[in-house]
């Protein structure tokens, strides 16, 4: 593979694997798929120069349902090709694709069938880096969009079941079901990132959460036990519990900015940005399906229900990166919280970085912080444009 020079006004780069700073000017340079250098400066010979903007490393997004018209839960192989070769527009290269509650044996047959799928993807596209499942296990107080009538306790029997494709990265449950801390032990010792979310938890119990093994909250604030004074809740011991993530899904509309600010500052370098992207995202405004029920996507807003609830987003991930500079941070830590924090969550220190040895998956993001290119292993993606 040839090597590939880049020089950019900035570069969000992280020399020595751990949180980015910003390099202006500065350049990578690429050999085989890999990064090779990551410097300040502006060294002769570049076979590209981005004239302004930043070049960021690719994003990872932990919760993507789905996007482009195409619910990945039961899209088919066309729909899940269009998905991965136009996600690298939004500047995301890696991923999780998210299904949402239904029963434990239609879960595990949409994992297999994933399974079957997934060779057969073309490349370079984002890659998916294993499924995300939030549901079954999950509380009916604070079930959202979910559909309460499938809603379960993680019995041994149907946590085996769903572990047994091996595709399972990451499992949102509610900590209070009956034999959830007995499954995050067993989730965890299996190598799956498990989540707090959907729950109506205490603070002690997700603490205790924690203990078995949980490394993460999903979309804080949004479908969860809160900030009560004398009764906290799962989204304040994410706050201040060094071992949790709390996931964002910073549209402004999930959450408020001040609280978004609360966030950033509250858990600074443990925040990950995700886009909980349903299938109306990329799309006009109409009737799409989350979950095979429908949602409906207004002209402002993110997609709800028939009954009002928030149903997923529209929203990109390069745009939640921009909305966290707008609030106030740093772009170099905006970026991070969709990239490296994410990859790290997952196991992936190859990704999601800027620094010598990792993949060259690049990103750059204009003065608006939207994607204008991308590539992934050192190659630009044929299926899509900004």
């Amino acid at each position: 593979m040839a090597s590939l020079l880049i020089t950019v006004a900035g570069v969000v780069a992280s020399p020595d694997g751990g949180p980015a700073r910003l390099l202006a000017p500065g350049f990578v340079r690429v050999e085989d798929g890999r990064i090779a250098e990551v410097g300040e400066g502006r060294p002769p010979g570049a076979d590209e120069h981005l004239p302004d903007g930043l070049l960021a490393p690719g994003l990872v997004d932990l919760q993507v349902n789905g996007f482009f018209g195409h619910d990945l839960a039961d899209a088919d192989e066309d729909g899940w090709r269009e998905v991965v070769t136009r996600l690298p527009e939004t500047g995301v290269t890696a991923f999780l694709p998210t299904f949402i509650t239904a029963p434990v044996a239609e879960q595990a047959a949409a994992l297999r069938r994933t399974r079957g799928l997934l060779p057969r993807l073309p490349a370079p596209a984002a890659k998916v880096l294993g499924v995300h499942l939030e549901g079954p296990f999950l509380s009916p107080r604070r079930k959202g969009a979910h559909n309460a009538a499938h809603l379960t306790d993680p019995t041994p029997e149907a946590v085996a079941e769903l572990l047994e494709t091996g595709l399972v990265r990451l499992l949102t449950l509610a900590p209070e079901r009956a034999g959830a801390l007995d499954a995050v032990r067993t989730l965890a010792a299996a190598g799956v990132l498990v989540s707090v979310g959907h729950s109506d938890a205490t603070a002690e119990r997700t603490a205790e959460a924690a203990d078995a093994g949980a490394r993460m909250v999903t979309h804080i604030f949004n479908a969860q036990s809160g900030l009560d004074h004398r009764a906290p809740g799962v989204a304040a011991q994410a706050l201040v519990d060094p071992r949790l993530s709390p996931g964002l899904i910073l549209d402004l509309h999930h959450v408020a900015p001040v609280m978004a600010a609360l966030v950033f500052r509250a858990a600074r370098g443990r925040t990950v940005l995700v886009s909980d992207a349903a299938a109306a995202a990329g799309m006009a405004p109409g009737e799409y399906d989350l979950g095979g029920e429908p949602i409906t996507l207004p002209e402002q807003g993110p997609p709800l229900r028939a009954d009002g609830t928030i149903a997923g987003s529209a929203l990109r991930l390069d745009d939640a990166v921009g909305n966290a500079v707008a609030l106030g941070l740093d772009p170099a830590e905006a970026v991070d919280a969709a990239s490296r924090v994410p990859a790290d969550l997952v196991g992936r220190p190859d990704l999601g970085r800027l620094a010598p040895g990792a993949a060259a998956d690049l990103t750059w993001l204009g003065p608006d912080f939207r994607a204008r290119r991308t590539w992934i292993d050192g190659r630009e993606p044929t299926g899509g444009g900004s």
